[in-house]
C-alpha cells in the first residue's frame, strides 16, 4: 500500500494563528488529523478592530507551539510530514510574512517541498474536506475581506461573475455591529440579536439591487445603519435594527444569487448544478437556510463547509496543498507575500475581489 501524503497548513493572513495535519484515507477522501487555530479576539477587542502590527506580534509568540500542537495532536512525527503549505495571500502582509516565513523554514529544515497557498483559494476548496465535489461549481465567498461569486473550473482556474463594488459582507456585518454598540468581533452576534427583532421595522437600502449583475454592494446600507444607530434609545429597537439588517442581507443574496445561477448556466454545460458556499459568513445560520431554499427551488446541490471550518483555518490551507502536492505544483523558498491575490487574475480590481482589509 503506497502512503498517503501527509500535509502540514499553516495560516497568518490576519488575526488567527492556525497549523493543520491532513491526508486522505485510502478511497481518496481527504481526512483532517488536526486543526488547531488560536483566535486573537482579546489582542484586538479594545481597538474594536484588527490592528497589524498587534496581530502579526501575536503570531510571531504563538506559531512555534501552534505548529507543535498540531503535529502532537495529529499522531504523526515530523519526518513523517510530506509537504507544507503556508498562505502566501491575500492577507495584511506583515501576518503573512509570519506563516509565509516560518512555512518556508520548515520546509528547508525537514528537506521537504513547500507550497504556497492563495488564502480564498483554500476558502474554495474547503467543501472538499466533509464533502464530494466534482467541477464545475458555482461558489458564494462571503467573509470579512471578500464577497464574490466565482465560476470554479479546477484546482487554480476561476472565472469571477460578481464582486463587491465597496464593503465587503463580513466587513459590514462587523461595522453594523460596532455601530449597535457589540463588542469586536460583533459580525456574528446580528444574528442573535435578531432573533428578538422585528425585521420590517426599518427599511433598509439595497444598493445596486436592480442592476450590476450579480455584482454587490453593502456601504450604502452600512452608512443607513450609521444614521438609524444614532438615534437608537432602547434595546428593543437595537434588536429591531439587527433583524431589518439581517434580512435585508438575505434579500440582496437571494436576488443576486438567483443571478449568478443563471450566468454560472449560460458559462458551463452542467451534469449537475452544485453551490457551494465558504468563508465566515457562511456560519451565518439564516443566510445557509435562505440559501438551501434557494437551491431546492432551482435544482442546484448546496454544499457548505463545516461552521468550524467556515472562518479562517489551516486545514482548508493544507487543503489545497494536498492537491497541488498531487499535482507537483511546489514553489521556491524566495516566494512572495501578496496582499493582494485574486483568484482569478484576469478580472478588473475591485475592493472585495482579492484584498483582505
Amino acid at each position: 500500500m503506497s502512503k498517503k501524503p501527509l500535509i502540514l497548513g499553516i495560516e497568518t493572513s490576519c488575526d488567527e494563528t492556525a497549523a493543520s495535519i491532513i491526508t486522505e484515507n485510502d478511497k481518496g477522501i481527504p481526512t483532517v488529523l488536526s486543526n488547531i487555530v488560536s483566535s486573537q479576539v482579546d489582542v484586538h477587542k479594545e481597538f474594536g478592530g484588527v490592528v497589524p502590527e498587534l496581530a502579526a506580534r501575536s503570531h510571531i509568540e504563538k506559531i512555534d507551539w501552534i505548529v507543535e500542537k498540531a503535529i502532537s495532536d495529529s499522531g504523526k512525527k515530523i519526518e513523517e510530514i510530506d509537504a507544507v503549505a503556508s498562505t502566501a495571500g491575500p492577507g495584511l502582509i506583515v501576518c503573512l510574512s509570519v506563516g509565509l516565513s516560518f512555512g518556508k523554514a520548515f520546509a528547508s529544515a525537514i528537506n521537504k517541498p513547500f507550497i504556497a497557498v492563495n488564502h480564498l483559494e483554500g476558502h474554495a476548496l474547503s467543501p472538499k474536506l466533509n464533502s464530494h465535489l466534482n467541477y464545475p461549481y458555482l461558489l458564494l465567498l462571503i467573509s470579512g475581506g471578500h464577497s464574490q461569486y466565482l465560476s470554479v473550473q479546477g484546482l487554480g482556474k476561476y472565472k469571477r461573475l460578481g464582486t463587491t463594488i465597496d464593503d465587503a459582507l463580513g466587513e459590514a456585518f462587523d461595522k453594523t455591529a460596532k455601530l449597535l454598540g457589540i463588542e469586536f468581533p460583533g459580525g456574528p452576534q446580528i444574528e442573535v440579536l435578531a432573533k428578538k427583532g422585528d425585521p420590517e421595522k426599518y427599511d433598509l437600502p439595497k444598493p445596486i439591487f436592480n442592476k450590476g449583475g450579480c455584482n454587490l454592494s453593502f456601504a450604502g446600507l452600512k452608512t443607513a445603519i450609521l444614521k438609524i444607530a444614532k438615534s437608537i434609545k432602547t434595546d428593543q429597537e437595537k434588536f429591531d435594527l439587527a433583524a431589518s439588517f439581517q434580512k435585508t442581507v438575505e434579500e440582496i443574496l437571494y436576488k443576486k444569487t438567483k443571478i449568478a445561477f443563471e450566468e454560472f448556466e449560460k458559462e458551463n454545460k452542467l451534469k449537475e448544478k452544485v453551490f457551494v458556499v465558504a468563508g465566515g459568513v457562511a456560519a451565518n445560520k439564516k443566510i445557509r437556510s435562505m440559501l438551501i431554499n434557494l437551491c431546492e427551488a432551482n435544482n442546484y446541490e448546496s454544499i457548505f463547509p463545516p461552521i468550524e471550518l467556515c472562518g479562517d483555518n489551516a486545514a482548508m490551507i493544507a487543503m489545497v496543498g494536498l492537491e497541488k502536492y498531487k499535482l507537483n505544483e511546489f514553489n521556491t523558498l524566495d516566494y512572495p507575500a501578496k496582499p493582494r491575490w485574486p483568484l482569478d487574475e484576469k478580472a478588473a480590481f475591485l475592493k472585495g475581489a482579492g484584498v483582505q482589509l
